[in-house]
């Protein structure tokens, strides 16, 4: 399932996906140079979406991945959050497909359940 191509994700930014079109965003991907990682759109402290507005879901110095909710800190890399009300827990990664063209795919594998 396509998401978008590498291009549209600038790096050091983060994006929302709704690849099923459930009506709210479900994966979020973050881009630090080559590297994409990809996400769950929910926190695991109460299953709720992460970003604040539209796309934005780091904090101002683009480090850590934020709740919105809760205000819950996640390591961008591993998805781990080091503060806040789920300390330990960790977002639920999502694999991506990049192919050579630069398409950003959904794995076949993921399974992404929403609270809608």
């Amino acid at each position: 399932m396509r998401l978008c191509h590498i291009d549209h994700l600038p790096d050091g930014a983060s994006r929302g996906f709704d690849p099923h079109q459930v009506g709210q965003d479900t994966v979020l991907v973050v881009r630090q140079g080559a590297q994409l990682f990809a996400y769950r759109d929910a926190c695991p402290h109460h299953d709720t979406p992460m970003a604040w507005r539209k796309d934005a879901y780091l904090d101002g110095t683009g480090q850590h991945i934020v709740c919105a909710a809760h205000g819950a800190q996640f390591d961008i890399s591993t998805g781990l959050c080091t503060l806040g009300p789920c300390l330990g827990d960790s977002l639920t990664p999502v694999t991506l497909q990049i192919h050579n063209n630069g398409e950003v795919h959904l794995a076949p594998n993921n399974i992404l359940e929403t609270s809608t």
